[in-house]
């Protein structure tokens, strides 16, 4: 940079001209580039606007979003796919809060984000003096992700940067705040001694060992098991030890069921996938193998009567955090260390001599299996009009098998629920969703990390109602000619269409919206593609279209506003007021 360059560590001297000066700005996109973070999602702004001009220039890609949720949503991603932290880069105070949700959401999902905000001034927030959106963003920040850190030093930013790599990605992930107050950006130093104070991050991710005993201890439950289970979370498909996870499963010969972004990891079809046969299988199996998935209320707690009899299951339980062990149940066989290597533990000490699941057992998940299947197929086959769920999701469950690389992105309440048992998947870490939290929003940003990070189509299916937190984004879509197809399944409404309102009032009830919306408009607003789609038929021939061109297609898909219910299939975690009172 210029030799007369101004900072925070003293004005410009004639002896400057004979050495070449850095700042804060070139500093830290010095020290991402150093540790292979080359990409920022976020939303430009005071103070970090020449940040994001800089970071674009120096070679790094930028990009842009409409609102900084869904540019941290698609950080977040970036890190699930990468195994790097995805980088969200945020302004002050409301641009900070907003980025917020997404940092919480990642670290509940255990995916590596960070979150980088330009703030105010210490001197002036610490006395509460009112500065340009000032607010104590650390503080704020600290309860809600895994670390966060301030740097207020244009030397130290090498090290904040270092620290919030590590943090992001060792042990269990998760999401970490990086503050960086204005006046950092344009701290000035000698570029010499810059350049010697960035960090290159050495095994930021180094491997956890399990302890010998514990393996075999493992071992010896999973021996004793007259009707064992294997789940597999997304921590799974996180970890990217594909083969050796599939291995687990096929020396053992034990059903497995994946939880939703843990789908592909073996394909959907495969013989031993109990998928079609939860109820039995958490049912009646009795001993659990749990790798990388968390007892939490996606598996009833672990207790319950979608478990069977209180207490008849022993639990075997790979994780990487021990205080995870016994939050719900008691774990038999805590295993403690990163997945890969207790997988890679468990499958020494199983040797040639590994005996699988007594038949009657495997043969009864298989006989439930294609039950359930035959069942499904019955349901999927009808064509009705106007379409419901089945008949719309049949159309994409045949896309996404005859393009098993595309990654399927998924939100809603009953567009989420039924596409999770209709579609299957082939290859690992294609079904992108709402995760441990269930929260809406996700989708967009999903979808565009998707396309970034990996440069493979991306099918985006979207309730009406999700895709109004997000939808902004299909602009953001088309404006970097992303290969994103966007399916809305429009109902008219929240859970359905067709509630009206209980006090006979003018205004419309709470859950319903307007009819006969045409959100394939405004994708063809922003220089996109737009269409409809009425039937089964119609439905396969526009997506299919779609994935073909590669170009920014949204699909507003007309779905039955009668076809839903309420909430899903988590209805019952919905309160219902028992209470009749009469005006």
């Amino acid at each position: 940079m210029a030799a007369n360059a101004k900072g925070e560590l003293g004005e410009a001297t004639e002896t400057d001209d004979a050495r070449e000066l850095t700042d804060g700005f070139h500093l830290l996109i010095d020290a991402l580039k150093l540790n292979a973070l080359d990409t920022i999602y976020g939303v430009p702004g005071i103070p970090i606007t020449d940040f994001g001009r800089l970071a674009q220039a120096s070679g790094m890609r930028v990009i842009s979003f409409r609102h900084e949720q869904n540019a941290g949503n698609a950080a977040a991603i970036a890190g699930y796919l990468t195994g790097k932290p995805g980088l969200c880069l945020t302004v002050s105070a409301p641009g900070f809060l907003n980025g917020l949700t997404a940092l919480a959401n990642a670290t509940t999902n255990c995916f590596p984000m960070i979150l980088l905000s330009g703030s105010s001034e210490r001197e002036i927030v610490d006395l509460q003096q009112g500065d340009y959106e000032e607010m104590d963003q650390l503080a704020i920040a600290k309860p809600l992700c895994k670390a966060a850190f301030r740097v207020l030093r244009a030397e130290d930013i090498g090290i904040g940067v270092a620290r919030a790599i590590r943090a992001a990605v060792s042990g269990r992930p998760g999401g970490v705040y990086l503050d960086l107050p204005a006046k950092l950006f344009g701290q000035v130093m000698e570029a010499e001694a810059g350049a010697a104070s960035l960090v290159k991050v050495i095994d930021p991710a180094p491997r956890q060992l399990p302890a010998p005993d514990a393996v075999e201890r493992a071992l010896e439950v999973l021996r004793s098991a007259e009707r064992p289970l294997i789940i597999l979370g997304k921590g799974a498909a996180y970890v990217q030890a594909d083969d050796r996870v599939r291995e687990l499963v096929e020396r053992s010969g034990i059903p497995y069921l994946p939880m939703s972004m843990a789908k592909g990891l073996l394909p959907d079809d495969h013989p031993q996938s109990a998928g079609a046969a939860r109820s039995l299988v958490l049912k009646e199996s009795d001993v659990v193998v749990m790798v990388g998935a968390r007892l939490n209320w996606l598996l009833s707690h672990g207790k319950g009567k979608s478990w069977g009899e209180s207490g008849s299951k022993r639990f075997i339980q790979i994780d990487i955090e021990p205080t995870e062990m016994d939050s719900n149940v008691e774990i038999a066989a805590p295993l403690v260390g990163d997945i890969a290597s207790c997988v890679e533990a468990l499958l020494g000490g199983m040797g040639e001599s590994w005996s699988p699941p007594p038949e009657e057992w495997t043969r009864r998940v298989s006989e439930k299996r294609e039950t359930n299947l035959a069942k499904m197929a019955q349901r999927l086959g009808a064509d009705t009009s106007p379409m419901d769920y089945h008949s719309a999701l049949a159309a994409l469950r045949t896309v996404v098998k005859e393009r098993p690389d595309i990654l399927l992105v998924n939100e809603g309440a009953n567009t989420l629920d039924f596409a999770r048992s209709i579609i299957d998947l082939y290859k690992p870490r294609k079904r992108l969703d709402v995760g441990t939290w269930g929260v809406m929003g996700i989708g967009m940003g999903a979808a565009v990390a998707a396309a970034i990070e990996t440069g493979h189509p991306v099918l985006a299916i979207e309730g009406d109602s999700a895709f109004g937190f997000s939808g902004m984004e299909i602009e953001t879509i088309c404006r970097y000619d992303l290969p994103v197809c966007v399916v809305v399944f429009n109902n008219n409404g929240i859970y359905r269409g067709s509630e009206t309102n209980p006090s006979g009032g003018g205004d419309v009830a709470t859950t319903v919206f307007v009819k006969g919306s045409r959100y394939d408009l405004m994708m063809e607003a922003f220089g996109g593609r737009g269409a409809q789609a009425t039937s089964r038929d119609e439905l396969l021939e526009e997506v299919n279209r779609a994935l073909d061109s590669g170009k920014p297609t949204l699909i507003n898909a007309i779905i039955d506003e009668n076809a839903g219910t309420e909430s899903g299939r988590i209805g019952n975690l919905n309160p219902q007021s028992v209470v009749s009172r009469k005006s």
